[in-house]
This record gives C-alpha cells, sequence and structure tokens, in this order.
C-alpha cells in the first residue's frame, strides 16, 4: 500500500460509502485478497491513486530537458505589446458595480 493509502486507512476519521453491483463487489474482494489487503483498504488505495493522479494531470506537467529549456526560454522573453489587449485593459469592465 502506498504510504498516503496506508495513513488513511489507518486514521480513519472519515467514512466513505460507496455502493456497488455483486458482481463489482467479487472483483474488488478478489483483487483484495490477491495482494492480501482488505476489501476497505484495496479501495481507499485504488481511490487516493486515482484522485492523485486527476489532481496531478490539472497542476503538473513534465517535459524532456531539451523542450523545458524550449518552454523557459519562451517565458523569459519580454510580453509583446498587443494594442487591442491594451485598449480592452483601459475600457471599464461592464461588470464592474457603478
Amino acid at each position: 500500500m502506498d504510504p498516503v493509502a496506508a495513513r488513511a486507512a489507518r486514521s480513519k476519521g472519515q467514512r466513505l460509502n460507496i455502493r456497488a453491483t455483486a458482481a463489482v463487489k467479487s472483483l474488488v474482494e478478489e483483487a483484495a485478497r490477491a495482494t492480501h489487503m482488505t476489501a476497505s483498504a484495496f479501495v481507499l488505495q485504488a481511490a487516493v491513486r486515482s484522485a492523485e493522479e486527476v489532481l496531478a494531470d490539472q497542476t503538473r506537467f513534465a517535459l524532456p530537458p531539451e523542450q523545458w529549456a524550449a518552454f523557459t526560454a519562451l517565458l523569459g522573453r519580454p510580453a509583446r505589446d498587443i494594442p487591442a489587449l491594451t485598449k480592452a485593459a483601459i475600457k471599464r469592465s461592464p461588470f464592474r458595480e457603478r
């Protein structure tokens, strides 16, 4: 079990209820037995792993060294002056309270 799931399983501070078909429950129990875990620990570990992957996809990305260098070079360039954006930034917002 990964450290995050192990810590979560030990603390047992909150209850997480799920409903499943008999076939899904049987599948989870069989997989849990194969990994020498309880069904709850198995489901918790899988849920934590999946949640971390979903959130990592939204907050982190990895690039090979040459692409990272190109990316950071682009970030380091001076900003371009785009007249239409400058005009839009100066214009009073229609959402601002009057």
